[in-house]
């Protein structure tokens, strides 16, 4: 009996069958690299909004960027530098951004062509208000900055609109009080330290890298209380609710606060976008700002602030349509 032919199939069984093996283990391996099945998307480019140089919008949005990649394959995203909240929010309306991050008090207050188009995929991190001045200045207090050369953040940032609404509540006019110069964390620290500032008003997420770095040596600047300010800016009108009193914790600058405490404002900051976003575009993008907060607050401590419970508290927005899908999809 000629078991030839026999012998034959039986290797090409036995080959067909390691070749399947291994095209199954393949598949397996991609299923558990490649993210999790979820709704499809549209694979162009998108762009986010930023913010200045060494700002924390702008580290956020690095980190943010390198998880999307992962989050969104075949999706290249853009990361524009801006001013800060309030051209952010206007790049977004204007169709030049798709996405950004923007303090919700600066959403409040726009009030210009696609506003009723906005919407929000999550909160973020709060703001905390930080009025730095050399150590060995006299200023006990906003009131205090009369006459003096003040760095207020750029005309498109929300440092900017926050400064003007705190030097009103202290009785200051930025236009004849002090000498106001637009500029923001990018430059003013440097200004402050070479002496071309006697001090400058930040708003960012503790702590602010820039800010950091400008405690060492120590006994070089020192941060200001804006705590007396809080009600008198809350009798301002309506808008002004999106600002709490807040504490700055005596870790957030060690180097600088003498292990106190220091009362100031904080305003919430949310990821925002259109309601002409795709609805499985923003869904999967919300899903990896949730998932990535824990790598992206190792290098912006901020970050490690965000939250799924709190992440729906999107006020003065809606959310969009998309992340309302990824919230239902996880609620418990």
């Amino acid at each position: 009996m000629d078991l030839s032919h026999l012998g034959s199939r039986l290797g090409t069984r036995r080959a067909f069958q390691v070749v399947l093996a291994a095209a199954s283990a393949l598949a397996l391996l991609l299923w558990w690299l490649l993210p999790s099945s979820g709704p499809s998307y549209p694979k162009g480019p998108i762009s986010l909004a930023t913010g200045v140089q060494s700002g924390v919008y702008e580290k956020y949005g690095v980190l943010l960027k390198k998880d999307l990649r992962t989050a969104l394959p075949g999706v290249k995203v853009n990361l524009e530098r801006t001013e800060g909240s309030v051209e952010n929010i206007e790049e977004v309306v204007n169709g030049q951004a798709d996405f950004t991050i923007a303090a919700a008090d600066a959403v409040a207050t726009y009030n210009g062509p696609g506003k009723d188009h906005l919407r929000a995929c999550a909160r973020l991190y709060d703001d905390y208000m930080q009025l730095v001045v050399p150590h060995d200045s006299k200023v006990q207090s906003a009131r205090d900055l009369r006459g003096l050369r003040v760095g207020v953040g750029q005309a498109g940032s929300g440092v900017n609109l926050i400064t003007r609404r705190l030097l009103t509540a202290a009785g200051l006019d930025i236009d004849k009080d002090i000498t106001a110069v637009p500029v923001g964390i990018d430059q003013a620290p440097s200004m402050l330290l070479s002496g071309k500032l006697d001090a400058f008003f930040w708003s960012g997420g503790l702590p602010t890298a820039a800010v950091s770095a400008m405690a060492s040596p120590t006994d070089r600047i020192r941060l200001v209380q804006l705590g007396d300010l809080v009600a008198k800016l809350h009798a301002m009108g309506p808008q002004m609710q999106y600002y709490r009193q807040a504490m700055m914790p005596p870790d957030a600058y060690p180097n600088v606060q003498g292990n106190q405490s220091i009362a100031t404002i904080a305003v919430a900051n949310l990821l925002v976008t259109t309601d002409h976003a795709n609805a499985g575009l923003v869904q999967r993008l919300t899903k990896a700002v949730i998932d990535s907060r824990d790598s992206i607050g190792n290098v912006v401590h901020a970050a490690q602030l965000v939250d799924l419970r709190t992440a729906v508290f999107t006020d003065p927005l809606p959310l969009h349509v998309g992340a309302e899908r990824y919230y239902r999809s996880v609620k418990p």
